[in-house]
């Protein structure tokens, strides 16, 4: 019996390797903790509890850095033996991560390490074998186009892997790194262009992902662009660059979207973009590449912050994201987006009278129309109604405007939230922000734990529902399924759509009357009102 026993254990390596793996007396099969990818061999870290494996920092292109700033990612150089893969690789450079209103520290980036050597991305499976096909999510981080990282703990894969699917999440290059523009930069590119980097470092991902998931089990024909803030924002960009199709098939876009001339980011042409970047030489005394790409990372950032972000650069966007979705030249795949309750802001608060007499002069006639829907009976209330209206101009707007053309289009498979829960508060001053920008993330993740909130019993299932949706839709294409609430898809005759909260509910898309107002006054002026 002893000689049994001590051949059975010397068996664990060879196990292992096959993807064994023991917790007490159990055996629990899955992907091997080393898997073959087109680079080489990587080494990743399983957790027995839920039996998702997870591969973090894997490298999806060369390092761009000397001579590979400013270009298009380049292929990895393959590497010997096993590439340990159990740490995220470093943060893209950015202002040094702090807690800020209501964003917590769980929604940052560590602020080690941090580097131009970013082009990182992390892979969490709990799939069997790579015969499984499990629907793949490719997450995309928020933050402006100029600060985020794929290593922020609400962003975190486990959850979603233990639910189904394979989810990666990735970094790509933020700020004068992802979106610096500059004539000799177009120049010496083969495609005459300069300024998306940060846009085609998400385009390599997607490549990367359909050649080498079935590795993890995933499939490559089965993959969910996701993403909130400008990360939603990239998914439209996605949806409209002709690089990026054919390797996605879903997408799920959160609380923020270019569709609209209302979006907070405007986009400039490539002449414009060069004509910024070269000014920006002339102030760095660089004017050469050579002097540009010389200057240390750190000293490049610190001497240029202001905004950078994506282009209409005739290459990987050849015309601008509303011109493209109001010519339906976008991929038309299934949709799942939404906002939140309270993601309006407004840098000077009015009092009821300034409030009313700014309505009076900015809109005339209608401006009791839109008291109905934005009212001020009390200096609180109008404080309130501020808040609403910049919400729903700037963000509601948007997505409503995107799902309506969508659903124009012949697209049935349009499914639009609000996303209206009030994550309890950690501290009383963090009550003010509601349902803030951000809030779902952790909710649709089902990453509560991720969070330091004082969290109740009525969130912790809120979560498990949402994250069913979420699971539903990347495999599927509809967030329906067994023991959930239904669902209705969005059509332009009712304009249903799903309230995220306790208890949920399917009704009519709020303040819709006042969106409609706006649109239309949007559409007689050409622009924002």
């Amino acid at each position: 019996m002893h000689k049994v026993r001590y051949m059975w254990w010397m068996m664990v390596p060879v196990f292992s390797m096959l993807g064994w793996s023991f917790h007490s007396v159990r055996i629990v099969r899955g992907i091997p903790e080393i898997v073959h990818i087109s680079a080489g061999f990587i080494s990743g870290t399983r957790n027995i509890q839920t039996n998702v494996t997870a591969y973090k920092g894997i490298p999806f292109a060369a390092p761009p850095l000397g001579p590979l700033r400013w270009k298009a990612p380049q292929p990895v150089k393959p590497w010997p033996g096993v590439r340990p893969c159990k740490a995220f690789g470093p943060s893209p450079v950015q202002v040094k991560p702090f807690p800020f209103l209501m964003l917590t520290t769980e929604f940052l980036v560590p602020e080690k390490p941090m580097d131009e050597d970013c082009l990182y991305l992390n892979v969490w499976t709990g799939a069997v074998s790579e015969n499984d096909k499990r629907p793949v999510v490719v997450w995309i981080y928020g933050g402006g186009f100029n600060t985020g990282g794929a290593a922020a703990r609400a962003y975190d894969g486990e959850a979603m892997a233990a639910k189904g699917c394979i989810f990666v999440s990735f970094n790509y290059r933020l700020g004068i790194f992802g979106f610096f523009s500059h004539p000799d930069l177009t120049k010496e590119s083969p495609d005459r262009t300069s300024g998306n980097y940060g846009l085609l470092d998400q385009i390599a991902v997607l490549r990367w992902v359909h050649q080498n998931i079935a590795v993890f089990g995933g499939d490559p024909d089965n993959v969910t662009i996701a993403g909130q803030s400008a990360g939603s924002m990239s998914v439209n960009l996605l949806l409209a660059a002709p690089l990026a199709q054919g390797f996605f098939h879903r997408a799920i876009a959160e609380s923020g979207t270019l569709v609209s001339s209302n979006s907070f980011v405007t986009m400039p042409d490539l002449k414009a973009a060069e004509q910024e970047g070269q000014s920006l030489a002339a102030g760095l005394k660089a004017p050469s590449l050579d002097q540009l790409r010389a200057i240390p990372a750190d000293k490049l950032f610190y001497k240029t912050i202001r905004f950078f972000g994506p282009i209409v650069d005739g290459f990987v966007l050849p015309q601008s994201i509303p011109e493209m979705f109001a010519a339906g030249k976008q991929a038309h795949v299934p949709l799942l987006t939404g906002w939140n309750g309270d993601e309006g802001m407004v840098f000077t608060v009015k009092t009821k009278q300034e409030y009313t007499d700014f309505l009076k002069d900015k809109f005339g006639p209608d401006a009791p129309f839109l008291l109905k829907f934005y009212p001020a009976s009390t200096d609180e209330e109008a404080a309130e109604s501020q808040l609403a209206m910049s919400r729903d101009r700037l963000i509601g707007l948007p997505h409503y405007l995107w799902a309506s053309k969508e659903s124009a289009s012949g697209n049935a498979d349009v499914f639009v939230y609000n996303f209206t829960r009030k994550p309890p508060p950690l501290r009383d001053g963090d009550r003010k922000y509601g349902a803030f920008h951000t809030a779902e993330i952790p909710y649709f993740l089902d990453n509560l734990k991720m969070v330091n909130r004082p969290w109740e019993k009525s969130d912790y299932e809120l979560a498990s529902t949402l994250s069913g949706y979420w699971i539903n839709f990347v495999r599927t294409g509809n967030p329906n399924g067994s023991n959930l609430p239904e669902w209705p898809a969005f059509n332009n005759r009712d304009k249903r759509i799903m309230i995220l909260n306790e208890p949920l509910m399917a009704g009519a898309i709020p303040n819709s009357g006042a969106l409609d107002f706006f649109e239309e006054k949007n559409a007689r002026k050409g622009g924002p009102d």
